[in-house]
């Protein structure tokens, strides 16, 4: 009886630490203002950041081809790059942008995943290839097997990013 229990204590130790393991959170960036509620990444974000946000559907609906100027929006982390969180999927209902960082300069942590966040940058429409759009699925962990042909995507490249410290 002893050794079954002691078999068995085993047996969950090894899968609690595997788990955990498996759930290892990447964290390539520091960030470079830290609060108790948030933690900011990529360049400094003034107070009143949030005040001057819209939302990520309102950002698309609003797209003007014409103008790059940097705004604020507030949108949820959908998916994380689990590699390194070198981008992240933004969703707001119907609408998802895939957000990448100005000359990849800062990543996002790979615990974002559920948390609004604040991102100061610029929105666009882009054409992915065929073999880009393969690559930011697998990188994903999604199968790019069924992708065929040129994608269209919104795109933020961010020069900052405000992640709250809880969910």
């Amino acid at each position: 009886m002893k050794n079954l229990l002691f078999i068995l204590f085993a047996l969950l130790m090894f899968n609690t630490a595997s788990a955990q393991q498996d759930e290892e959170v990447v964290r390539l960036s520091e960030p470079v203002q830290v609060t108790d509620e948030y933690e900011v990444f990529g360049s400094e974000l003034e107070e009143h950041a949030e005040d001057r946000s819209v939302t990520l559907k309102a950002s698309i609906t609003e797209l003007d081809a014409e103008n790059e100027s940097e705004i604020f929006i507030k949108t949820t982390v959908h998916q994380v790059c689990k590699k390194k969180g070198c981008f992240f999927i933004a969703v707001d209902g119907d609408q998802q942008a895939r957000v990448t960082f100005k000359d990849y300069s800062f990543f996002i942590p790979t615990d974002a995943v559920g948390k609004e966040v604040i991102i100061r940058g610029v929105v666009a429409e882009k054409i992915l290839s065929e073999d880009q759009a393969k690559h930011y699925a697998e990188d994903e962990g999604r199968d790019s097997s069924d992708i065929q042909g040129e994608q269209k995507e919104y795109s933020i490249v961010a020069t900052s990013l405000l992640v709250p410290k809880s969910k």
